[in-house]
């Protein structure tokens, strides 16, 4: 909502020191969200004055038309004399009041106006368009012609009131009253302290039986409804400057007397209307729910197929309207047109005038329904109030007769639903105990009092809630209005005391150890939104029996594309990985940590909780019950250069083993020795895919996968070639542990190392191989590491050599040569008895 300064004015006596930074601090105090000032005519230097044209000559020989103008200026050139200027635009004539800004003027953008040569002539200023003069748009996009009643001379700066101030407010969903002047002057006025000129103070005449006939078909879709009448408009009636340029600031476009007086008294009472041509309108009008298949041209031009929840606006014809959100074409106010034939001036000159309230909660699925937003409808979905439509459509046939010369008809039509009074109890010290403040009965009464409530009581007050407050259904928004105006700034700020000796839980820093060990690898954190859809899964070739299928899906998603809780962290790391080679890093290492979600289908709904006390265990573990499972994940992605060249030496790119290695760093934070096999899984390469498992409980147990990534999964997902890709599960990996991790003694005696070649099967595992070793050697061995993997004519055919190299320690002396090599061989013998290996050589 923009609110002009100028105009906020004349509902509230605000001190003529009072700058719009001042008023923004002051409505930020009581809870308005005021985005920004917008100073208008900022840097604007004068001479800028009202001119007439006096001759016009067409320039010929450009490639656009160009016109020297005479314009006299009066004396505000200095010399009386006609000015001369050069200009494009085409719609004004000889005698038109225009704009001029002379020489030594300033515009808005430090746009300096000198006199200059140009096509062949000097112009000696500009006749100004509304862009220029930064007013906004008029609906021409040429130079503004003004009513011939202006005399020439005139200071224009001061007649278009080109310096304010415009405040601009982010009106939340609770605040509907706000979308308008009234409301925001209602706040202002209880910010300073200062009575309030209610615009929608006005002497309305009663309802009578010689109005406008109304039939209301459905009062619970409209409860009220009020038609007004003007007749003998003036076609060539225009609206006057200070209507348009309010307008204009407000962030609205004129368009004629008719349209821009409904628009005005929206903006300044919060009530939308609308203006029929009575020309038009067959017979009565009614409001009803349409019937599907109905059809409607609204004014944007657009022919909507009607769903039967749309309440309409009907004639004898059919629909006329879309109620609470626009109009329809067939009675659109009709601008002035001259007749060729006869020469005389033909629009609209009766109207008929709405002013109705309909349901919030119906106009804004229609406006939804038909993705057709309008100032109306985003008022009426946040709450209008239903007693201002009679001041509004008063005001309205009001500013008509003013400024239309039209005459207001005595007929009055109120078609309404009866409805009591909204009133709350609530004890007197709630507010009190909502904010942990003591402010007494007197201060919650009066702040009460200040959002229009009317109190009644000593300790249990009766609040009567003001019809523009359809938000304050409970005793906590009485008490949050309390709290507001008297400043959340002055609530004491407690902080909360933890008991002592709570940190974190070891599950807690097995999280943190894992990201600081993968970023100190050379990962980078990315954080991605945990939606997905299922095209993502069938991009990664996942099997429809496949678990992580088995996904949540959300009842109102953010996007379609991506209605379903994520099942595995891989798909949005790749596309991190994506856009960031899109954007020209092409050596990339991102890191994730955080839950996928798993739907076991035995979920229960969840029940509603109570609010005024705490849930019981029983209802706590019921709420449990309906959450999916939630296990908490780590995954790499990578691809380009793992290492750089550079003077050291060259560099080499991102291959498998670089993820399998991160899945193991993220083992050993949590005290794990992975057991790496080959594997199938998608969406994985199946030659370059390790399966990561674990020893829980003496058993293996699958904690995670790695390798490169499908040729088929990087062309379906538009990947770099060769990326690859971990994910391990840091659940599983916690119970695999011992717990909290020990520092490892240290011996000071040295080490003896042995290395060991074995050959064995293509299909052996490398794994296995290793396991035997570990367990042959015993507790002299300190490390075991392959270095070597060979095949070739001297293994022989479907043979393989596993180099090993072996490192033996004792804690208490140094081993002797005999005591290394017995290990050694300890180690081989059990290889050679669990594998089938040969020692090879």
């Amino acid at each position: 909502m923009r609110v002009p300064l100028s105009w906020l004015r004349e509902y509230v006596d605000l001190p003529a020191t009072e700058t719009g930074r001042d008023v923004q601090a002051k409505l930020i105090d009581v809870g308005l969200e005021v985005e920004t000032v917008e100073r208008l005519g900022e840097g604007l230097k004068g001479p800028l004055v009202v001119g007439q044209v006096l001759t016009i000559e067409e320039l010929e020989g450009f490639k656009k038309p160009i016109r020297f103008c005479t314009v006299d200026v009066g004396d505000a050139n200095g010399t009386g004399e006609p000015q001369e200027i050069v200009c494009g635009a085409r719609n004004f004539a000889v005698g038109d009041k225009v704009v001029v800004v002379l020489p030594g003027a300033v515009l808005p953008g430090d746009f300096k106006i000198a006199a200059r040569k140009t096509y062949g002539k000097t112009s000696h200023g500009m006749i100004c368009s509304g862009d220029e003069l930064g007013m906004g748009d008029d609906g021409t996009h040429g130079i503004i012609v003004l009513p011939p009643e202006y005399e020439v001379g005139t200071d224009a700066i001061e007649l278009l009131e080109l310096v304010d101030e415009v405040l601009d407010i982010a009106v939340t969903p609770d605040r509907g009253y706000c979308l308008s002047l009234r409301g925001v002057a209602r706040e202002t006025a209880t910010a300073y302290g200062l009575p309030l000129r209610d615009p929608a103070l006005l002497d309305v005449p009663p309802p009578n039986a010689s109005g406008y006939p109304v039939q209301v078909s459905d009062p619970i879709g409209c409860d009220r409804f009020t038609a007004r009448t003007v007749s003998g408009l003036e076609p060539e009636a225009r609206s006057p400057i200070w209507l348009t340029r309010r307008l204009q600031k407000a962030g609205m476009r004129p368009v004629s007397l008719a349209v821009d007086i409904t628009n005005y008294v929206m903006l300044e009472l919060g009530q939308p209307l609308h203006a029929y041509d009575r020309a038009t309108v067959d017979g009565p009008i009614g409001v009803r729910r349409a019937t599907a298949g109905e059809q409607l041209t609204t004014l944007d031009g657009t022919k909507r197929v009607l769903d039967a929840q749309d309440l309409v606006i009907t004639d004898n014809r059919g629909p006329i309207g879309l109620a609470g959100v626009m109009g329809g074409a067939n009675t659109e106010i009709a601008g002035a047109v001259t007749d060729p034939e006869t020469g005389e001036l033909r629009g609209t000159t009766d109207v008929v005038i709405e002013a109705a309230h309909f349901d919030a909660i119906s106009i804004a699925r229609t406006a939804r329904r038909h993705k057709l937003s309008s100032e109306a409808a985003k008022r009426f979905e946040r709450g209008v109030d239903p007693e201002a439509a009679s001041a509004a459509a008063q005001r309205t046939v009001d500013l008509l007769v003013l400024l239309g010369g039209g005459t207001a008809g005595e007929g009055v039509t109120e078609v309404v639903s009866p409805r009591g009074p909204r009133t709350l109890t609530i004890p007197a010290d709630h507010p009190d105990k909502v904010a942990g403040v003591e402010y007494g009965r007197e201060t919650v009464v009066r702040r009460l009092q200040q959002v229009g409530c009317d109190v009644y009581g000593q300790d249990e007050l009766v609040v009567t809630v003001p019809s523009w407050r359809p938000d304050l259904s409970d005793p906590n928004d009485l008490a949050e209005e309390v709290i507001r105006l008297e400043g959340y700034e002055n609530l004491p700020s407690t902080l909360p005391k933890p008991p002592a000796g709570r940190g974190l839980t070891e599950r807690q820093r097995l999280h943190r150890r894992v990201g600081r060990v993968l970023a100190g690898a050379g990962y980078v954190e990315a954080l991605n939104y945990p939606f997905t859809g299922s095209h993502v899964l069938d991009q990664l070739g996942i099997e429809p029996d496949d678990p992580r299928r088995s996904a949540v899906t959300l009842v109102n998603p953010l996007s379609d594309e991506e209605p379903d809780l994520r099942t595995t962290l891989i798909p949005g790391l790749l596309g991190a990985l994506r856009r960031n080679y899109g954007r020209g890093s092409h050596d990339l290492a991102l890191f994730e940590t955080g839950p996928v979600f798993r739907a076991t289908g035995d979920e229960k709904a969840a029940s509603r909780l109570v609010v005024d006390r705490r849930p019981t265990d029983d209802e706590i573990a019921s709420l449990d019950a309906s959450l999916p499972q939630q296990p908490r994940r780590a995954a790499v992605v990578l691809t380009g250069a793992r290492e750089q060249a550079g003077w050291w030496g060259e560099g080499r790119p991102a291959i498998w083993a670089d993820a399998i290695e991160a899945g193991r760093a993220v083992a050993r934070e949590a005290g794990v020795e992975l057991i790496v096999r080959q594997d199938q899984h998608a969406p994985f390469h199946p030659g370059r895919c390790a399966a990561l498992l674990a020893l829980v409980d003496g058993e293996e147990v699958l904690v995670g996968n790695a390798g490169e990534l499908h040729p088929r999964v990087i062309k379906a997902m538009a990947l770099p070639e060769r990326t690859c890709a971990m994910e391990i599960d840091l659940d599983r990996l916690e119970r695999a542990g011992a717990g909290a991790l020990k520092a490892p003694k240290i011996s000071s005696f040295p080490v003896a190392t042995q290395d060991v070649a074995l050959i064995v099967d293509d299909s052996v595992p490398a794994a296995d191989v290793e396991a035997a070793l570990r367990d042959g050697a015993g507790e002299l061995l300190e490390s075991l590491r392959l270095f070597d993997v060979f095949t070739g004519e001297q293994t022989g055919a479907g043979k393989k050599s596993l180099a090993y190299a072996l490192r033996f320690r004792a804690p208490d002396r140094t081993l002797t040569a005999e005591e290394a090599t017995a290990a050694r061989d300890a180690a081989v013998a059990a290889a050679v008895e669990r594998t089938g290996a040969v020692l090879r050589g």
